[in-house]
């Protein structure tokens, strides 16, 4: 394994961003439906088999033939709030919402980006199952712009418009399971030039984008709403596109295992060649070893044989330990070879000497097994076990990708896991999946129109950042923090209507309490503007406190649609006041008369912590605190 330090600058890493953020507008891009996901059970099933077809040059695209081999059919779930005709493929789509083009053009502006004359929209080829049509409709709205990030200009080589996919929600065996809730809701993507250089500053150029973004306050927030797709590559290396990460916080981790892993990849052909391989060795010669493990110990190997299935082996010249060598953390090729014979292959997994003698297979097992393929000390073996025409077909995915490992790093489209590693996720696709858009008419941009959403531009975000520490006294760090978030205007809202929490109060429970509660497992983003608007409302009142703001906060989190009011009432975090308040002071004060009585006065910070303590969330500190210094204050006196 390489050493853990990385020359980016030596290597010749080039990373671009793709950007995808969901808008908040009022309806979908295509129909008047409602842009949101409903929960429980779908009204309307339908099921669609998928099938790629010839571009206009007579070309099919290699994506999309490889999402058409996995021979798999597709259940689609609805309801009628989310979705209609249109997203069904039974209704031709409307005309392109024109909020979203206005977003997206706002956008373009703040990029510095060149708007086009007239937006064409194309048809993406994606068979996968997440589009209901076979295709993905999508628009170039601006080109050629750039941002600062650090002091160096990153260019923005297009902004554009597109439905988001639907959301796969399970499947069994040959059926994938969709939800079309999500299908339709406006997107867009800002997509950089492939210029960013180390794992740190792909990172601050999403931060730095998605700022810009969020200045809008036309963007949704929460899991899923928004991610960064990665084009990356290394000198000697190949273009990989990584998809689907969700998390900023994921992108240099993910830049950096990349750059690792084909420099492990690279590694590993050197070291082929250094023994010799040539490609011509590498053969799909398949051998039938499944009477060698009919009495076999490992489980999988004697269910998949009582089933009537076939283990079939074959060798991989010069390839010993390196199958099991680590090419990055968490990842190696014998894995690699495994997600190529999961995908092709349709197989649960693939077997290897590199890892034998385990899982039950004994060591006088592979001792046969190689001479049954006639292995030597160099050389691996990798076995499936599966049906026929399974086995075969996955074998064939490990041979080419063996080939492929001689030849250094292949070109593909890998998804992104969430601990920063990635995994196969198809060929990359080629220039044959996008032709244009028949059921929708081209819009022109006047450049009237343009002027005036110049003249009305949000604020760039550094002057945000300035703007709120004066006006609201906030520190550098905090009002950073409140930029970065998706509640700048919603802060802003509450801070007009609040008189009893401060705007530092404000700022701090939207950035570092809401952070906290989505590390506690908190879905926040299921908590709308006007529920978290409601709670501060409450505490404004004097009928909660902001100490149980994150509790409230969590319980409508989990009880969808409901009000603050009730969340206070179930949680029994009402304040206490008046008469009750008092009565509990004077019993505390009883329950530690020793300590009044040593202490006097000095008992205050004592009492004030255990009272808090004992009922947090159901008092205000500032009543709490006049009524205890009152009362020390008398008893002292007496």
């Amino acid at each position: 394994m390489m050493s853990e330090g990385v020359d980016y600058s030596k290597i010749g890493l080039l990373v671009g961003l793709e950007c995808h953020q969901q808008l908040a507008t009022r309806t979908k891009l295509f129909c008047s439906c409602k842009p949101s996901l409903f929960k429980g059970e779908p009204k309307i099933t339908f099921v669609r088999r998928l099938r790629p077809t010839q571009s206009e040059l007579g070309q099919v695209d290699p994506a999309a033939y490889f999402e058409f081999k996995k021979g798999v059919r597709i259940l689609y779930e609805a309801d009628n709030e989310t979705s209609c005709l249109v997203e069904m493929d039974e209704e031709p789509p409307h005309p392109l919402n024109p909020e979203a083009i206005e977003v997206a053009l706002t956008v373009a502006l703040m990029m510095n980006a060149k708007p086009v004359d007239e937006i064409h929209v194309m048809r993406k080829t994606v068979i996968d199952g997440s589009n209901t049509t076979g295709f993905q409709r999508t628009c170039v709205v601006a080109l050629n712009g750039s941002i600062e990030v650090e002091g160096r200009t990153v260019p923005i080589e297009h902004i554009s418009l597109e439905e988001d996919a639907a959301r796969k929600t399970g499947g069994e065996g040959f059926e994938i399971r969709y939800r079309i809730d999500r299908l339709g809701i406006p997107l867009i993507e800002v997509t950089t030039g492939p210029v960013i250089r180390s794992p740190r500053e792909a990172q601050r150029v999403a931060l730095a984008i998605g700022r810009i973004l969020r200045a809008t306050k036309k963007v949704r927030r929460g899991i899923g709403t928004i991610r960064q797709d990665l084009n990356v590559s290394i000198r000697d290396g190949a273009l990989i596109e990584i998809k689907g990460v969700q998390e900023l916080e994921l992108i240099s981790k993910v830049v950096e295992y990349e750059a690792k892993r084909q420099l492990g990849l690279l590694e590993i052909r050197d070291e082929l060649k250094k023994r010799g391989l040539v490609e011509e060795e590498i053969r799909e010669e398949f051998h039938d070893a499944t009477e060698l493990f009919k009495e076999t110990g490992c489980r999988v190997l004697k269910r998949a044989i009582n089933q009537g299935k076939k283990v079939l082996a074959v060798k991989l010249p010069k390839f010993s330990g390196l199958l099991s060598r680590e090419i990055a953390p968490g990842m190696r090729l014998g894995r690699e070879m495994a997600d190529r014979a999961r995908f092709w292959g349709r197989v649960g997994g693939i077997f290897h000497t590199d890892e034998l003698p385990a899982y039950g297979v004994t060591e006088d097992e592979v001792d046969r097994l190689k001479r049954l393929v006639g292995a030597g000390p160099e050389d691996a073996v990798v076995f499936v076990a599966d049906s026929l025409e399974n086995a075969t077909d996955a074998l064939r995915a490990v041979v080419e990708r063996a080939k492929e490992a001689l030849r250094g790093v292949p070109e593909e489209t890998r998804a992104a896991n969430p601990d920063g590693t990635t995994r196969y996720m198809r060929p990359r696709p080629g220039a044959a999946r996008m032709y244009p858009e028949t059921d929708i008419p081209p819009i022109r941009i006047d450049e009237e129109y343009l002027q005036e959403l110049a003249s009305k531009l949000p604020e760039l975000p550094e002057e945000a950042v300035k703007r709120l520490m004066k006006e609201y006294n906030l520190n550098e760090k905090l009002a950073n923090q409140l930029v970065d978030s998706e509640y700048l205007g919603l802060f802003e809202e509450i801070v007009r209507v609040s008189r009893r929490v401060s705007p530092r109060a404000v700022a701090a429970t939207l950035t570092e309490t809401f952070k906290a509660l989505r590390r506690d497992g908190v879905d926040v983003g299921e908590v709308s503007d006007e529920q978290i608007l409601e709670v501060f409302r409450l505490v404004d009142s004097g009928r909660t406190t902001k100490e149980a703001i994150p509790e409230i906060i969590t319980w409508l989190s989990k009880h969808r649609g409901r009000s603050g009011e009730e969340a206070v009432e179930a949680l029994g975090l009402t304040v206490i006041s008046g008469d009750d308040l008092r009565a509990l002071v004077d019993r505390v004060l009883q329950e530690n008369a020793e300590v009044v009585r040593e202490r006097g006065e000095g008992a205050f910070g004592f009492l004030m912590g255990y009272i808090m303590k004992r009922f947090r969330g159901r008092l205000d500190a500032k009543v709490v605190s006049e009524l205890l210094r009152e009362r020390l204050k008398n008893i002292h006196g007496e």
